[in-house]
């Protein structure tokens, strides 16, 4: 076991950390990454509660090492997923997008370790103030929602580490081992890989989907849409009907409505490559392959490790 305050936090072999995604991150997904050493993470964001409960329920017979579940705070019914959380004795939640002082507290009376997702050093400030546990600094590189201020891993990881005393996990534009070393040596004492588990045999993603992520090349993803809640996508029909929407200066309801029709499901779980939403990270350019997530786990800490001790090869 690799003893930091990461892996102690969580009593984890590895400060490796599955992100909780929309559509891809089920307990599948989370149960094999818990189970190959890291922490794997249901993503309730495209969950109902009785789905999440669910999922909850078969992560744990599928595994007994730690979970979490992962609360994007923008969607509604937080409280209900909540209660569900709660009801089955999850250890460990990571919220996002969100104001992380409007739960933590609750959470931690429950005996729950939070842990806030930022895209800045004020954020993260604002998240040790609210009695989270650990923060995760994301990067401009992810996928999915992101920060307006368009920070890079390289940038955010010095200043949130010195803005907090809690520890920091680094996300965004990080796949491989040696990526990990990188964000290590910034400060960072975890890692939280997104978009190389989506390409993973046990990601409820669709396989269409899981096949474009790998074939994806450099500058095939954006940030678009920081008029509603910033989100890096892969580039394709819908991703087009957005831009021309936004260039002939669609106002925030016109742009709700060209998204609210389960767009992301359409994409992701569905597979419709063309009008879904594709949302993925920069380091799908270094993906080429779909792997089972022990594999994932084990190749990135070997990874890891051989730069650690060769790190100018």
């Amino acid at each position: 076991m690799f003893l930091n305050r990461v892996t102690q936090l969580f009593n984890i072999t590895y400060p490796i950390v599955q992100a909780g995604m929309i559509w891809a991150s089920g307990w599948r997904l989370a149960s094999a990454v818990s189970n190959a050493g890291g922490l794997g993470l249901i993503g309730a964001g495209s969950m109902n509660p009785d789905v999440l409960d669910e999922h909850i329920n078969k992560c744990k017979t599928a595994t007994d090492k730690p979970f979490g579940v992962n609360l994007p705070l923008l969607y509604s019914g937080i409280d209900k997923q909540i209660d569900i959380i709660i009801k089955n004795n999850v250890s460990i939640v990571v919220t996002s997008a969100g104001n992380p002082s409007a739960h933590t507290s609750f959470l931690k009376a429950h005996n729950i370790k939070v842990i806030h997702v930022v895209s800045s050093s004020r954020f993260a400030k604002k998240a040790e103030d609210a009695g989270c546990d650990a923060i995760i600094a994301e990067g401009f590189e992810a996928g999915g929602h992101n920060g307006r201020e368009e920070t890079t891993t390289m940038v955010l990881l010095p200043l949130v580490c010195q803005a907090v005393k809690i520890p920091v996990i680094a996300a965004g534009g990080i796949a491989t081992g040696r990526q990990m070393l990188a964000a290590m040596i910034l400060g960072a004492e975890g890692v939280q890989l997104g978009s190389r588990f989506v390409a993973s045999e046990e990601a409820s993603s669709h396989i269409s989907f899981k096949e474009a992520v790998i074939n994806a090349k450099e500058g095939d993803t954006m940030l678009t849409l920081k008029e509603l809640t910033p989100v890096r996508m892969m580039k394709n029909n819908f991703f087009n009907e957005i831009e021309e929407a936004k260039a002939n200066h669609a106002t925030v309801q016109e742009l709700k409505e060209l998204l609210g029709k389960g767009r992301a499901r359409k994409g992701m779980f569905e597979g419709n490559l063309n009008e879904g939403e594709l949302e993925i990270g920069q380091t799908s350019a270094l993906l080429k392959e779909i792997l089972p997530a022990k594999q994932i786990v084990e190749r990135v800490w070997q990874e890891f490790n051989e730069a650690l001790q060769s790190p100018l090869k």
